[in-house]
């Protein structure tokens, strides 16, 4: 009886590490796997508040560090970002390289469950995460926490269509979530991460659907100036001109094509 015993700890425990060492290796896979529970408990539509200067919302009554941004809210847990189309999950892992800059650089005091590294970092600026994430995430992403401010993006709208679906009303199945946003959540997300895993509209719904944003880094998208009206201008003039040598070409034409007509009937 005793051995019977021993076998059945050892065979238990055996289970219990399998569980355990399958878990810890699906949090760090990437953004594709599925469900992940990362002990935010949300039950209901969240408030979310805009974070001033930012495209970017925040909920101000979570006991989490909850955004939303660009169509889709984004969670820092556990010193992991995560993003989901819906307010209660499921959550998805998105490595330090793919989230999107400008929720990198909310604030800190914007952080309702700052992780104690915060400590000491100025309340009015982002959190340092080259210190956090390392030298190859800062070599990749020099100047992130500079940008023109009134080149950033208008925040995404809100998708107050989730009101409606709590408790057991709440679409657990990411098929589903997925069919009630393309019916009700007309906004395209600008953001790659965003695009590829949450995008409403496929390739086959319209070719104005299916073009895809340009892909330039944050930062050099919004610090280039827009072309000079000069350039414009000279394009406009070229264009003209050219519509007018066709105009002309074309005109002449008709008159050798009028003649031959005219020579044609006096013989």
């Amino acid at each position: 009886m005793r051995y019977l015993l021993v076998a059945s700890s050892l065979l238990l425990g055996s289970v219990t590490l399998a569980t355990s060492a399958q878990a810890q290796v699906s949090v760090g896979v990437g953004i594709a796997i599925p469900s992940i529970q990362i002990g935010i408990n949300v039950p209901a539509y969240p408030e979310l508040v805009p974070v001033p200067g930012y495209p970017v919302y925040y909920a101000p009554r979570a006991s989490s560090n909850y955004f939303f941004y660009d169509g889709a809210y984004w969670a820092f847990q556990g010193d992991e970002w995560y993003v989901s189309s819906w307010y209660d999950g499921p959550w998805y892992v998105v490595e330090p390289a793919h989230v999107p800059l400008y929720v990198l650089r909310v604030p800190v005091r914007y952080y309702r469950q700052p992780p104690p590294y915060f400590r000491g970092w100025r309340a009015d600026a982002p959190p340092r995460w080259g210190h956090r994430f390392g030298h190859d995430w800062e070599r990749g992403h020099r100047g992130w926490d500079r940008w023109d401010r009134r080149a950033a993006p208008r925040p995404a709208p809100l998708p107050v269509y989730q009101r409606g679906y709590v408790g057991d009303r709440y679409p657990r199945a990411p098929e589903m979530q997925h069919s009630i946003r393309s019916e009700q959540y007309r906004y395209r997300p600008r953001e790659e991460v965003t695009r590829t895993r949450f995008e409403p509209y496929g390739r086959d719904r319209g070719p104005e659907r299916a073009q895809p944003y340009p892909q330039p880094s944050d930062h050099q998208r919004w610090s280039a100036p827009p072309p000079q009206n000069d350039d414009r201008g000279d394009f406009r003039g070229r264009h003209d001109d050219d519509r007018r040598d066709d105009r002309g070409r074309h005109d002449h034409g008709r008159r050798h094509e009028d003649e031959g007509r005219g020579r044609g009937h006096r013989d």
